[in-house]
């Protein structure tokens, strides 16, 4: 059978791998159906094998059923059915978990390798792209084609390759790689993590010099014009570069696995060598985009009303089309900011059904379907969003910040602008219709204590808060933002252009502070994360941390908590800093105080829920006042120096001799 080259954007079975029905191909055994005398032949045909291995990354928000994928201090499930699931067991310590659960991308319940369910796919199945990627670049020395169609079939397989080993190695640390076929199993060595980052590294670094900045603008391109949104370009490939370099410093990597990394300073020590090289990488890739060279570039943070996503007139792409669209045929998200994404097949329901239904009250089926939410902690709420003049309410060691503005009384005012786009807060207008009447006593969040959504930690919220960063508050059943009819699509960009700078900012931060730029783009760590804050208009970097190397340090690592938050980030970074065994990051809290409703109207019609805010500013929930403002522990991790690395899975360790199993599992 022949592979033909299609579009990444117009997804389905049949016309990804160009076959006349999905049965025929998914009767074939992986590895059997490549017809040597055809599928290398032609360009066409060698690129619609490649694309295959677009097809293989896993979709995280749609893995299986109610998929979880935020593991670190930032995230905590309700106690109605959460209890099954990744986050939870991660919490007791269980990591083994992650391969007896198929409720998360890193391993589901499916076993089919190719084919358009979304549930299907997960990380256990990278072996078998790396091996599809290494049977390709073996066939590409017969290739005849064009030396920029060569280049841009080995780019490809290179980046595919290095990024498949790169994706396990922050989980599981150094493993074999595989650079070519192997004809049967065989007991290779694991390498450590640097000797597999510095393979990763080879490989996209040789991807970076074939691959096209823009695939439009290339001849291979030209033919799928307009549908190239999700092929990998130099930019992912720099960008992966300077992140597998900046994970080999870090400080996990320099001084190992250990407890105590907070308070001995460990956190902070990075190796300048590989930091100076990722500089460098993320340097040429930020270079070329900031001189328009790339598709890439920020969208806006503009709206008429953040609360409801409603984004303000004229503005094409706004900050929730990063993570979801509604009423756009199926669009997949990510806009002209996503760099890395994996296909997303929203039009079979996956979205809908793995996604939508997990982030709000169950109350009288306000969200319907299974009783699973993911709510943010407290903790991590109170760290990663700030003030809107910039500083931090919290330090990095858990201690409140004097001089941040942060007002207890009135503590969801002035707050960092992502905040009111991220977080659903007490008084918060949840439900915009009101088709039932038996829910109009939650249609305004009561989320202080003794609320009647904290009542019941089954349905309601634990910790005081909900979060509509990846899914709408409208993604209920008044509203139902997540009908078919509205074409819910939803996905979480592996890797973004806020995540370049922010990552570029640490490489030159781990060097010398605000001192380091690198010679490829110029900036230093201080002028980037501005650049990320200017466009949220977030108040800049407060010069009480440029001058001090660590206390910047912080302050780019709660960056990349509040821009990235709730994106499946978290776990591994605070895995690299050597803070996933540290007090404040080892906790989960609740948000606990009591209204004070003298400042704030009273609507007829509801009077029964208590005050709530109207539709004017001067009922805006974020004025409103509080008392007793404080937390209260949930639970507290009790995370050994082992925790660092997640096990390998026993059927591997049991049956190559050479393949030993992390410290400690």
């Amino acid at each position: 059978m022949k592979y033909k080259y299609s579009s990444l954007i117009a997804m389905s079975c049949a016309a990804l791998l160009g076959f006349s029905s999905c049965e025929d191909y998914l009767d074939k055994e992986p590895g059997t159906d490549v017809d040597e005398t055809t599928a290398f032949e032609t360009f066409d045909n060698f690129q619609g094998f490649v694309e295959e291995l677009y097809l293989y990354v896993p979709h995280k928000a749609a893995a299986n059923y109610c998929s979880t994928f935020n593991w670190g201090e930032d995230e905590i499930m309700n106690t109605g059915g959460g209890n099954n699931h990744v986050t939870y067991q991660f919490d007791g310590g269980n990591f083994k978990n992650w391969y007896q659960n198929n409720q998360s991308w890193l391993k589901s319940a499916s076993s089919t390798y190719r084919d358009n369910n979304e549930k299907g796919k997960n990380l256990t199945q990278a072996w078998y792209a790396i091996r599809k990627a290494n049977l390709g670049l073996e066939h590409l020395k017969d290739f005849p084609g064009t030396k920029e169609e060569r280049n841009v079939l080995e780019g490809q397989m290179l980046f595919f390759r290095a990024w498949y080993h790169e994706e396990m190695i922050q989980f599981f640390g150094g493993l074999p790689y595989v650079e070519s076929v192997l004809e049967g199993p065989e007991d290779l060595p694991r390498l450590s993590y640097r000797e597999t980052a510095e393979k990763c590294a080879q490989d996209f670094e040789r991807a970076a010099e074939l691959l096209p900045l823009d695939w439009d603008k290339c001849a291979p391109g030209k033919a799928t014009k307009g549908y190239n949104g999700l092929r990998v370009t130099k930019i992912a490939a720099l960008g992966y570069l300077g992140r597998v370099l900046l994970w080999a410093a870090s400080p996990l990597m320099e001084n190992g696995a250990q407890l105590g990394g907070l308070k001995s300073g460990k956190t902070y020590e990075y190796n300048d060598e590989y930091a100076k090289r990722a500089a460098e990488a993320f340097g040429k890739a930020l270079a070329l985009v900031e001189k328009g060279e790339t598709p890439y570039s920020f969208v806006e943070f503009n709206f008429e009303k953040v609360y409801d996503h409603k984004k303000a007139e004229g503005v094409k792409y706004c900050y929730s089309d990063l993570f979801y669209n509604v009423d756009k045929n199926w669009e997949q998200p990510g806009a002209t900011e996503a760099i890395f994404r994996g296909p997303a097949f929203g039009n079979n329901g996956g979205a809908v059904w793995n996604h939508s239904y997990t982030w709000g009250p169950k109350f009288n089926n306000m969200v319907m379907h299974d009783k699973i939410i993911h709510m943010p902690t407290a903790n991590y709420v109170n760290y990663a969003y700030g003030m809107a003049n910039g500083m931090p309410i919290i330090d990095a060691e858990g201690n409140l910040v004097p001089d941040s503005g942060f007002d207890p009384t009135h503590p969801f005012d002035n707050r960092d602008p992502r905040f009111y786009h991220d977080i659903v807060f007490d008084r918060f207008k949840y439900m915009l219709g009101r088709d039932d009447e038996s829910r109009i006593p939650y249609q305004y969040c009561q989320l202080y204590t003794g609320g009647n959504m904290r009542q019941d930690t089954e349905l309601g919220s634990r910790t005081g808060y909900f979060t509509q960063k990846l899914v709408p508050h409208q993604c209920n059943q008044n509203d139902k933002y997540y009908d078919y009819g509205r074409c819910p699509q939803a996905y979480i960009s592996y890797m973004r252009l806020a995540d370049l700078y922010l990552m570029y900012a640490e490489a030159c931060c781990a060097v010398d502070g605000n001192n380091y730029k690198s010679s490829s783009f110029g900036k230093s760590a201080e002028e980037a994360l501005n650049i990320v804050r200017d466009r949220v208009g977030a108040g800049r970097v407060n010069s009480a941390y440029v001058g001090n190397k660590n206390r910047l340090m912080d302050e780019i690592r709660r960056e990349r908590a509040c821009e990235l938050a709730f994106e499946g980030f978290r776990f591994n970074d605070l895995q690299r800093w050597l803070l996933l065994s540290e007090y404040p990051y080892t906790i989960k809290t609740s948000q606990e105080f009591y209204r004070d409703d003298s400042s704030f109207k009273q609507e007829n019609d509801v009077a029964e829920v208590g005050p709530v805010y109207a539709e004017d500013e001067a009922d805006d929930p974020r004025i409103a006042k509080v008392s007793n403002f404080h937390e209260e522990l949930i639970l507290e991790r009790k995370y050994t120096a082992r925790h660092y690395w997640l096990p390998l899975r026993e059927e591997d360790v049991n049956t190559f001799k050479d393949f030993a199993q992390n410290p400690g599992w």
